[in-house]
């Protein structure tokens, strides 16, 4: 019937929230986005698998990446495929992902591939309830449109499983990992490649984006204390220019209470060519006026850079692109920091592993930087923003 969607089997549930079925979202907008994401890393910094999925819906695309990170070599996988054939189904070539028990436990596996040497079976078993973020929600640098309406909640746990490298497998020991996930949806940044009839943006992802003096910090920080009492830092901030325009961060604590922060004071250092974190720490002013200090120290030279999973795009390749109705690629890069592979990345943002101190409670977390410009506070003076 014309003006109502296609029905799905998701329409035999009692579980419609919007006057329309599920083969239909509540936005026509192209950057419609519903995403999850998994970095599973090793403690000691010398490994970390990668995965993530998106689902494009008024785009007809489904796409997903997994990898490797092992010290300055990364592996990846790309898929890519028509949504409309099988909506429901959460798999892309030989990525899969499945819901083990909601809210708890999910399960990714990377299956025989002809791209990369690599498989996986890992799942996430969670330690601490979900939490959301803020809402972000962002207008463009001009503040007509809405770039960004996303929610998102993200979990810290622990993995279990296998993964096999070049026919070499070994088993996962949770003593020895940390992971987290997120799943968000909405109206999202860096979806498809930026219009050509629009005013070049400096906006995220846009045509413009590095000619800004730009800056991005993403973090969760699970600590525990003596106690075995276990608590989590996460922030988001992003600053252009001089101006802080979007910025959420709490406190988690393991009962499911969030703690507001009114803002985190970055001192970190940066390598000046490569823009990747060498550490520091945090200042942490929470909203009731106390302020805490944790150090961050990186660990291990191992951290899978999401350029090659289309954050920000990869060789002319952006999130939600249609590439027909299956589509493969990837590569195996022996040195992410080599000059010439900086040159294909857009952007240097990097799961960097490290370790957290706060008084008597440590930890392990992950750290996403992206700076880009001059900041003479940090001593990068120059202006070179790859890799």
């Amino acid at each position: 019937m014309q003006g109502i969607g296609k029905l799905l089997a998701a329409d035999e549930q009692l579980t419609h929230q919007i006057i329309d079925t599920f083969g239909t979202v509540s936005e026509s907008d192209l950057s419609w986005t519903e995403k999850l994401w998994t970095p599973i890393s090793r403690k000691d910094g010398t490994l970390q698998l990668d995965m993530g999925m998106g689902k494009y819906q008024n785009r007809d695309v489904m796409d997903a990446f997994a990898g490797i990170s092992r010290g300055k070599e990364q592996w990846t996988v790309r898929a890519s495929r028509e949504l409309s054939p099988d909506p429901l189904t959460t798999a892309v070539g030989p990525i899969k992902y499945e819901v083990v028990e909601p809210l708890k436990s999910v399960r990714w596996t990377l299956g025989e591939n002809d791209v990369i040497p690599v498989r996986f079976d890992v799942t996430f078993h969670s330690i601490h309830p979900c939490f959301f973020e803020d809402r972000h929600i962002q207008r463009d640098e001009r503040g007509y449109r809405v770039v960004s309406n996303v929610v998102r909640y993200h979990q810290a746990g622990v993995p279990s499983g296998w993964y096999e490298i070049e026919g070499k497998r070994e088993e996962i020991n949770p003593d020895d990992w940390f992971c987290y996930r997120d799943h968000s949806w909405g109206v999202r940044l860096d979806v498809g490649a930026p219009p050509t009839d629009l005013r070049p943006a400096r906006d995220f992802g846009e045509r413009k984006f590095e000619d800004s003096k730009f800056l991005l910090n993403w973090s969760p920080l699970l600590l525990q204390k003596p106690d075995g009492t276990r608590y989590e830092y996460h922030f988001y901030l992003q600053i252009r220019g001089e101006e802080v325009f979007y910025f959420s961060g709490y406190r988690n604590n393991a009962d499911g209470r969030q703690e507001r922060i009114a803002r985190v004071r970055p001192v970190l250092r940066y390598d000046d060519d490569t823009r990747r974190l060498l550490g520091g720490y945090l200042y942490i002013d929470m909203l009731n006026g106390e302020t805490n200090k944790v150090d961050i120290e990186v660990m291990g030279e191992s951290g899978f850079y999401l350029s090659t999973a289309l954050y920000l795009g990869f060789d002319g390749k952006k999130h939600g692109n249609w590439r027909g109705e299956l589509n493969l690629d990837g590569e195996m890069i022996p040195d992410m920091t080599a000059p010439e592979v900086r040159k294909r990345l857009a952007s240097a943002v990097r799961d960097t592993i490290v370790k957290v101190k706060e008084g008597d409670a440590r930890g392990y977390g992950l750290f996403e930087p992206i700076v880009l410009g001059e900041w003479p506070e940090m001593e990068l003076s120059s202006t070179k923003t790859r890799g």
